[in-house]
């Protein structure tokens, strides 16, 4: 991750969300980076809490914050999970520059099992437009002990906690289930991220 670190720009913008991942990417990054935040708002009450909370820490520490908010139903062939990421990634490429997205190593095996189940054996790419991620081999643990080590303030989405999402079964009921079977996943899943970042060198 070194090496992909390195060649981010002086200039960034970071999606953040205000979670716990994207806090910590925010925190380390500023250190050496030029940084402005990207929220994207989907109408919810825990996305206006976290947009609340985002705001007066970002107006606290002297960083722009742009924001942009879901305005376009969802269409019937969409999940609400997919009609947001959409939304989101529209909003994202319409940013100027390199933005960093907080995608980790816990978010790559949750994705491998989600497209296996659908007959595919890739995970999160490096790259999405202007978007990058160059976090993809970092577990989430170590996010976690920065965010304590340095004291960063975070939020916690309550709807991470439901089952309705696709997402949030795999976190919780899958995955779990498939560490029982191969404890070495996140290992088998991060020789896959370090192939498809070969594959874009």
């Amino acid at each position: 991750m070194i090496h992909l670190l390195s060649k981010l720009p002086r200039d960034l913008t970071v999606a953040c969300s205000g979670g716990l991942d994207s806090m910590a990417v925010v925190d380390f990054l500023r250190r050496a980076h030029n940084i402005r935040l990207a929220f994207f708002n989907h109408g919810t009450d825990a996305s206006n809490e976290a947009h609340q909370f985002l705001a007066q820490w970002a107006w606290e520490n002297n960083l722009e914050l742009v924001v942009d908010f879901l305005v376009e139903a969802k269409p019937q062939n969409k999940s609400p999970e997919e009609h947001w990421r959409d939304s989101r990634y529209a909003f994202l490429h319409q940013l100027s520059g390199v933005v960093v997205t907080a995608h980790h190593l816990d978010d790559c095996v949750e994705t491998y099992l989600f497209n296996c189940l659908h007959g595919k054996s890739y995970t999160i790419p490096l790259n999405r437009n202007n978007v990058t991620r160059p976090f993809l081999t970092t577990p989430k643990k170590v996010f976690v002990d920065w965010c304590q080590r340095h004291e960063v303030p975070w939020i916690e989405d309550s709807s991470n906690q439901d089952l309705s999402y696709m997402r949030n079964h795999i976190r919780h009921k899958i995955v779990p289930e498939a560490l029982r079977v191969n404890p070495g996943l996140p290992k088998v899943v991060k020789k896959i991220v370090l192939g498809q970042l070969q594959q874009v060198d």
